[in-house]
């Protein structure tokens, strides 16, 4: 499909309302489909490098001067999405990407609100020298057109303003109900292209709200945007819910809940509502977590005073245990590749963090930096594991998977239980503050200077960060 403009690009985005079939389910969560693409590349897409190629410099980024004016439109008209108009909705879009950009902590964008608005022609025909007098690098044009089938055409161009040229181009097409969405895409269009990198931001988040007093606390699954859009409760709150975790290919959400005081891991379908039930004991149940190729879950349950790791299938069935040593062994985050697994115990004394083989073989320690090591999560990379490191306060760090390059990124009073960007690049976690028992989630880039709190309505802990959104 082609869409005006020559935009090289066409997405649909489609979503179904999904029907909650579980008695603790609260509202669905509506959720969008596949993405359809067509495109073709430009000379400067080819190369795939951003600045400077796969190891670009940050400094080459954090001055680099980006204009995000309003996105244009050819008819102003209401749309379901804003009655203002379309010209209105193009505003907001462009608040969005500024956002996503700026809270990202590498560019210091110029959003619509600061500069002047662009004529519609004038999207793939910029007004170089306005831009370069107002010391524009580089420039982010767009549209939004309403169709008759009452859906939207958002289209996103990147320019180098210094050189005079289009970098890249893209356009989707989404219901009313999915604006951000584009915005998203449109950002993450401009990042991967600037940096190289892989993007992250059309990507959701699941975590645990959390109200109540401090001694009785209300658990329960919530979903967002990566930039805390669109929030949704997906259970009612009758039974604790603890510890989400996306499946990598979105389809899913495991997480594990406290019905009568028996744990059970439930697995979400985020396509269909359906909620199936993995495994139910009466022992002590912890730390869920998917294995890359989605078929299998690993989890830590205690019996007679031991707690080791334990593998099952994501359809139930038979437990394998990975780990028999005396003490405490929780966790298991999977390497991308699958190969291994990394997870935390206290065989040696202290919590410390291990890595072991995917079957339960080769277990050693790898870390001996002093303090104690905790939440280990291989980063999608594979080249780091963050963790909370316990060294009096709580805090997040980063390691290589060798134990090597400790890197503490948060300086907190109780900074724990990390969660990886889809890229690999930024970790969320959860912070609690001191006296209170109040929680929220925070973000920080991997070198520990770019750090923010994302918004939710209530209080939230145990953060987990999806794929990208097909």
């Amino acid at each position: 499909m082609r869409i005006s403009l020559g935009i090289g690009l066409a997405l649909t985005l489609g979503v179904a309302p999904l029907a909650a079939q579980n008695e603790d389910l609260g509202d669905p969560l509506s959720d969008g489909g596949a993405v359809e693409t067509a495109f073709e590349e430009t000379a400067e897409q080819e190369d795939g490098g951003g600045l400077t190629g796969s190891t670009t410099d940050e400094s080459d980024w954090e001055d680099l001067g980006i204009a995000i004016p309003a996105f244009a439109t050819d008819n102003d008209v209401s749309t379901p999405a804003n009655a203002n108009g379309t010209g209105a909705l193009g505003r907001e879009i462009a608040r969005v990407i500024t956002a996503n950009l700026r809270n990202n902590g590498l560019f210091e964008p110029t959003g619509p609100d600061s500069l002047p608005s662009p004529d519609f022609p004038q999207i793939t025909d910029p007004s170089w020298s306005s831009w370069t007098g107002r010391g524009a690098e580089m420039l982010v044009h767009g549209y939004v057109r309403a169709r008759a089938d009452n859906r939207l055409v958002v289209g996103c161009y990147l320019y180098d303003v210094i050189l005079k040229d289009e970098l890249i181009r893209e356009g989707w097409v989404v219901r009313p109900a999915d604006w951000r969405r584009a915005a998203h895409k449109c950002s993450d269009l401009i990042y991967a292209r600037l940096t190289g990198e892989d993007p992250f931001f059309d990507s959701r988040i699941a975590y645990i709200a959390e109200t109540g007093p401090k001694d009785n606390r209300v658990k329960r699954l919530a979903v967002m945007d990566s930039d805390g859009a669109n929030h949704r409760f997906l259970t009612l709150g009758s039974a604790t819910a603890l510890t989400p975790r996306y499946s990598p290919d979105y389809s899913k959400i495991m997480y594990l809940s406290y019905v009568d005081g028996n744990p059970r891991i439930y697995v979400y379908d985020i396509g269909s509502g359906k909620q199936t039930l993995v495994t139910e004991n009466r022992n002590p149940t912890l730390a869920p977590r998917w294995s890359p190729d989605g078929q299998s879950i690993l989890y830590s349950m205690a019996v007679g005073g031991n707690t080791d790791i334990y593998r099952v299938s994501v359809n139930g069935g038979r437990s394998t245990r990975l780990t028999d040593t005396p003490g405490i062994d929780i966790g298991g985050s999977y390497s991308p590749d699958g190969r291994r697994i990394v997870f935390e115990s206290d065989r040696s004394g202290s919590q410390q963090c291990y890595i072991m083989n995917a079957d339960g073989s080769n277990q050693r320690r790898i870390t001996f930096f002093g303090g104690r090591c905790a939440t280990p999560e291989w980063s999608p990379r594979g080249d780091q594991i963050a963790f909370t490191r316990i060294a009096g306060d709580f805090n997040v760090a980063v390691m290589t998977p060798s134990g090597g390059n400790l890197r503490v990124l948060t300086n907190g009073w109780q900074d724990e239980a990390p969660t990886w960007a889809p890229n690999g690049r930024i970790v969320q976690f959860f912070r609690t503050t001191r006296n209170s028992g109040r929680s929220s989630l925070w973000q920080v880039d991997l070198t520990g200077r770019n750090e923010r709190r994302l918004p939710t309505p209530v209080d939230a802990s145990d953060p987990a960060w999806g794929p990208i959104r097909p």
